[in-house]
């Protein structure tokens, strides 16, 4: 059997090679060899080290072979990777998996996460490798920035959201837009089977159009038209979430192959959009100075747009167009999953809708000869907030059904967290809100049931900490929007509630989709009957 030089023996490291036969071979060889075994005795000491803290540590989660780590069998789970994490979770409140040479330390630990979002907050940002991969999509808005930038976007936020102005043109945005989806489904009522996340989809759209930017894109007219914007938004979330996964995206995106050709494209329209829209509105707000008229509009790009800081500098289209996508994925993708998944599981559990009922009766009085209209008129501020029960039902979906179900920061030093994990700086640190509304130890024995009940004493609904319901963040970077969200959803759902039923279409799967927010693979399909 004729000898390989490439193979190993016991007498020498690699076998003899005739150096007078083949000299050139010999030296070309011998260099990337030694790169090879270095590189290869690198990886294998690395997770000799990993392996044998995580023991230490006492650290659980799926096995780690050398070199590959658990890669083979997350490539397996990827599609129901929230599930695959919270079978660990159930043995540990802490978990490592690692991906070669990617670790991630995973938690549901309400004093761990407190720790990473808060107590030594400024130790896991996004980070750059985040930031590499969304900065094409998200640019370097709110979402997808640290530091200095981030708390210059955070201040100018956190005093628009906080305006009152804003809040009552909200609620007037979401009345509207909430009345058309009524009436699309009164239209389908008894005849035809909806989608109810493309319809929720379709509303969230026209209101953060109409909050964010003062344009109407009519998504909810009665034809149900195709949005190019709302295509090419949720083409860019999907492949921006392929570049988590994909060792080779940056390669591809060069080459302009594959997915990154398809990503290319979705910014060119989504650029296009939203450039229109600012060069529009600058158009606008020069007539009004050209006619020495203030300019009045009560979006938060026109907030935006006029905003000076104390050197009197404003934002670059470019900012703004970041702006725009974040305001996007916060106020459109989050609402349209949340009020789907709500939806499910009223329909699941149908003792809560005629919970919601009473409540709407026992806040608003008989409601039944009132017209969309003059319920709709109703839902003020101030009514939804006496309505404790619906909340819950809210909060319940959010519990189950977090519109994102995992957040990662990375470890800017090495670090210890409060469980005693051993945190090396470059390691990617993740909360995960999916597993825990799902967890016993936080929630009770119930904790995978849908039970509206759990929020409320004595009929009133009370909060639960942040760093144990994480459906919004928690410390410095808690969602400026919680309220806005919570404000549309009861709009929508109490108007749903009061004039319709739902069942679920059967034979349906529902299951959820591999995006940056818990969408479900094909929408949910139900039947709707008015009532």
């Amino acid at each position: 059997m004729a000898s390989n030089p490439l193979i190993l023996s016991n007498s020498s490291f690699i076998s003899p090679i005739d150096i007078s036969i083949a000299p050139f071979t010999s030296s070309a060889l011998y260099f990337p060899l030694c790169t090879v075994v270095a590189f290869a005795s690198w990886v294998i000491l690395y997770h000799g080290q990993m392996r044998a803290q995580a023991k230490k540590c006492q650290v659980e989660g799926p096995f780690r072979w050398p070199v590959v780590g658990a890669y083979f069998e997350a490539k397996r789970n990827l599609w129901r990777v929230h599930d695959w994490n919270l079978r660990y979770f159930r043995q540990s409140k802490t978990i490592l998996i690692d991906f070669g040479l990617f670790v991630n330390v995973l938690t549901v630990d309400p004093k761990n996460v407190e720790y990473i979002l808060s107590t030594n907050f400024s130790n896991y940002p996004k980070g750059r490798k985040f930031h590499e991969r969304f900065s094409d999509w998200l640019g370097n808005g709110i979402f997808n920035v640290d530091g200095e930038l981030w708390k210059r976007h955070r201040k100018v936020a956190s005093y628009e959201f906080s305006a009152r102005k804003l809040r009552d043109f909200s609620c007037n945005v979401f009345r509207e837009d909430a009345l058309k989806l009524a009436s699309i489904l009164d239209l389908a009522a008894s005849q035809q089977e909806v989608n109810c996340q493309d319809l929720f989809m379709r509303m969230a759209l026209d209101s953060i159009c109409k909050v964010g930017f003062g344009v109407n894109l009519n998504c909810c007219s009665p034809s149900l038209p195709a949005i190019p914007f709302g295509i090419a938004f949720d083409s860019a979330n999907e492949h921006t979430i392929i570049r988590q996964v994909s060792l080779f995206w940056k390669m591809m995106r060069f080459w302009d192959i594959g997915s990154e050709k398809h990503m290319r494209k979705n910014l060119e329209n989504l650029d296009s959009f939203t450039y229109s829209i600012i060069q529009n509105r600058k158009a606008e707000i020069g007539t009004s100075v050209d006619c020495g008229e203030d300019y009045v509009k009560e979006d938060l790009l026109s907030r935006f747009m006029t905003y000076r800081n104390e050197d009197d500098e404003g934002y670059s289209d470019k900012d703004l167009r970041d702006a725009i996508m974040n305001f996007m994925i916060a106020g459109r993708d989050t609402i349209a999953v949340t009020l789907s998944w709500f939806i499910y599981s009223i329909c699941e559990n149908p003792s809560v809708p005629e919970s919601i009922r009473a409540e709407l009766n026992d806040v608003l009085g008989d409601t039944q000869s009132l017209s969309y209209d003059k319920f709709a008129s109703l839902l003020t501020y101030y009514s939804l907030s006496k309505m404790n029960y619906l909340h819950a039902a809210i909060s319940e979906t959010l519990r189950l059904y977090p519109a994102v179900p995992k957040d990662t920061k990375i470890a800017v030093n090495d670090d210890v967290l409060p469980d005693g994990i051993i945190i090396k700086k470059g390691y990617s640190v993740s909360y995960v809100p999916y597993s825990m509304g799902r967890m016993k130890f936080l929630w009770g024995s119930d904790a995978c049931e849908f039970r509206p009940e759990r929020w409320l004493k004595n009929g009133i609904f009370q909060p639960e900490s942040p760093f144990k319901f994480t459906a919004f963040q928690a410390g410095p970077r808690i969602c400026l929007g919680k309220d806005s969200a919570y404000l549309q959803m009861k709009i929508t759902a109490a108007l749903l509630m009061r004039f319709f039923t739902f069942s679920l279409v059967p034979g349906q799967t529902i299951r959820y989709k591999l995006m940056s927010v818990l969408s479900m693979q094909n929408g949910i399909k139900v039947q709707v009957t008015r009532r």
